[in-house]
């Protein structure tokens, strides 16, 4: 078995994300892996470790609304359906939302949306706030395999291609969160 490398504080994480680290960090339903959406080599490496397209695009998950200020175009939604995203949060529940000019394309993939989320999963929030914004939330699986639900089940060679590891439970939900298109309200991903 190949060797995970050793689990970081919060703080220690968000330190090596500024650095441009792909980490991996416990989420509502599954393990995931994130990086700092501005920097494109680290995203580029953390789809190269999935095997993933850039042109699908990545979720943004936060610790709270604010944070998504200047990369979410809230103007470009109807009243309605920007208090219905906003009431959803924090909690397990992911959205399309119009993207400010500011998103880069490596995160939006081939859309002019962006897909936000804001966590009530005490790691994902506190390491947001210890990074000082949104971070890529993306399941850490190659693509097309099963997402682990416990760092146990991680897949050995991507655990070992990670630069560091955050330690924690799952938030216990089943399957990962919903996604929806926040103009239409149309699931997404159920």
């Amino acid at each position: 078995m190949t060797a995970q490398p050793a689990a970081l504080s919060i703080d220690a994480a968000a330190a090596r994300l500024r650095a441009g680290a792909v980490i991996a960090y416990p989420t509502e339903a599954v393990w995931g892996l994130g990086c700092d959406p501005f920097n494109e080599a680290a995203l580029l490496r953390l789809l190269a470790l999935k095997a993933r397209p850039v042109d699908k695009g990545v979720i943004l998950v936060a610790a709270d609304a604010g944070q998504f200020d200047g990369l979410v175009d809230w103007d470009a939604l109807d009243p309605t359906a920007r208090a219905a995203v906003l009431a959803s949060w924090p909690g397990p529940h992911t959205w399309i939302v119009p993207a400010a000019a500011r998103v880069p394309a490596w995160v939006r993939g081939d859309h002019r949306d962006v897909a936000v989320r804001c966590s009530s999963h005490p790691v994902v929030a506190a390491l947001c706030r210890a990074f000082g914004g949104p971070l890529v939330s993306t399941s850490a699986n190659p693509a097309g395999a099963p997402p682990p639900r416990t760092l146990e089940a991680f897949d050995p060679v991507l655990g070992a291609a990670v630069d560091a590891i955050v330690d924690g439970a799952t938030g216990g939900l089943e399957r990962p969160t919903p996604i929806r298109d926040a103009r239409s309200g149309q699931v997404v991903r159920d």
